[in-house]
């Protein structure tokens, strides 16, 4: 997923911030439960990509639902807002959270499947594809049934696609080759 320009200079002077002060662990979940919720919350992120409505509503609203985090994390949606990039909050928070893992050396694991896998098989096929060479590392499933069956496993920016959808697909071009 490409990230904006902003997202990554807003999350660089976050990390740099808390860094200096210590508090890195404590905005990295927060971070993660913000990413959380705007993923989830389809009406969230309509009320912050509203023009309409005034910025010192939508920081009131903001700092409401996130009333438990941190004084720091409270200044950067503050902050967000108040310069106009809410639209840019939850790509800001990813980009702090890849930034973190890429600190602590956590490789980003991407696994799509055509349907919901046992835990017991996304380790074997992790463990087969000799792409993961850590045992620290952040696996994000997703589950899209237009592959068919198999499975497409990225990691970093290595991929394995071992779909049906992508077999067919190479199956179809040599026949039309021949």
């Amino acid at each position: 997923m490409l990230t904006s320009k902003v997202a990554k200079r807003y999350a660089q002077g976050l990390l740099d911030f808390t860094q200096e002060s210590g508090n890195t662990d404590a905005v990295f979940g927060e971070m993660k439960d913000i990413v959380k919720i705007m993923s989830s919350s389809k009406e969230l992120n309509q009320f912050v990509n509203t023009p309409i409505i005034d910025a010192k509503k939508k920081e009131a609203i903001a700092l409401e639902i996130f009333k438990d985090f941190s004084q720091v994390s409270k200044n950067i949606i503050r902050l967000v807002i108040k310069q106009g990039r809410e639209s840019q909050l939850r790509n800001i928070a990813q980009e702090f959270i890849n930034k973190v893992e890429d600190i602590n050396g956590t490789q980003r694991i991407s696994l799509v499947t055509a349907s919901p896998l046992s835990q017991e098989n996304i380790q074997k096929i992790i463990t087969d594809s000799k792409m993961v060479n850590v045992s620290n590392y952040d696996l994000e499933t997703i589950v899209k049934p237009e592959i068919l069956g198999g499975y497409i496993l990225r990691v970093g920016d290595q991929q394995i696609d071992a779909s049906v959808r992508t077999k067919l697909g190479n199956i179809k071009k040599e026949f039309q080759l021949n």
